[in-house]
């Protein structure tokens, strides 16, 4: 079911000074902010050559990324994102098999223009899981 990591995200308090210290001082290629206001976040990606990096920074009060942030002032991992090949089988058989699936449970559009879901972390070892379909 699982299939190739998509990205690792990572929360920052300075969009700009973690995007310079990618694209800067590691070379990387790394992508214009995108403000998604429906899920309460600004991205930009970091493009390697067999994965990505999102940093992510709040947008808005009520972003989850500003919890996030309020209790790891200097950022870190927030959650890491794999491939799916169909997001509603793997919705079903992981739910099958006792996972949580966070918010309503249906699949939202993610940073990719794809279908994403996030699983809960206490069912994975506590790390924050989101799914993409390919």
């Amino acid at each position: 079911m699982i299939g190739r990591l998509n990205h690792v995200a990572i929360a920052v308090p300075d969009l700009a000074a973690a995007s310079a210290v990618y694209r800067d001082t590691l070379g990387a290629k790394v992508t214009e902010a995108v403000d998604m206001p429906e899920h309460g976040v600004t991205t930009v990606f970091v493009e390697l050559p067999n994965t990505k990096i999102e940093l992510l920074h709040p947008l808005g009060e009520t972003s989850p990324i500003a919890k996030f942030l309020e209790k790891n002032k200097s950022g870190g991992i927030h959650h890491v994102c794999y491939e799916v090949e169909d997001i509603l089988s793997a919705r079903d058989k992981l739910k099958g098999e006792g996972a949580t699936i966070l918010g309503d449970g249906e699949p939202r559009i993610g940073a990719h223009g794809k279908p994403v879901l996030f699983l809960s972390p206490k069912d994975f070892c506590g790390t924050l899981v989101e799914i993409e379909q390919i």
